[in-house]
């Protein structure tokens, strides 16, 4: 069983800058072999791709909305991902998830991919 926990939200005013975290951690896995990635959800609103990167960091993609503000990144010695969030708006209020894969490397956008799931964690930017 692997376990993927993030953690950074907060309350931020619009501008502002917030670094998200997710620690995966399990009894048998690598996570040097795992893609991973962020989702997020608004209230109302469909759950969206925010970013990916490959296992070794050798590559990553983005999510239209946050292409440029956004960059993730992963430290393997630390089982840990982040998404530095930066220029914040408003629009970028949602759950943030943090989502794992270990079946392939591709960057997928798409939500089926990813057979592992962190619970979220609330990011909120105020005007």
């Amino acid at each position: 069983q692997v376990q993927l926990v993030e953690s950074g939200g907060g309350v931020v005013q619009a501008g502002d800058s917030l670094r998200l975290s997710c620690v995966v951690s399990g009894r048998t896995f690598t996570f040097s072999s795992w893609t991973m990635g962020w989702f997020r959800q608004a209230p109302g609103k469909e759950r969206e791709f925010v970013a990916a990167i490959r296992g070794n960091g050798g590559g990553t993609y983005y999510g239209d909305s946050v292409r440029g503000r956004f960059t993730i990144f992963r430290d393997n010695a630390k089982n840990t991902e982040y998404l530095q969030m930066n220029s914040l708006k408003p629009e970028d209020t949602a759950v943030y998830f943090c989502v794992g894969k270990m079946r392939n490397a591709w960057l997928s956008p798409e939500r089926a991919e990813y057979e592992n799931w962190g619970r979220g964690t609330q990011v909120t930017v105020s005007s």
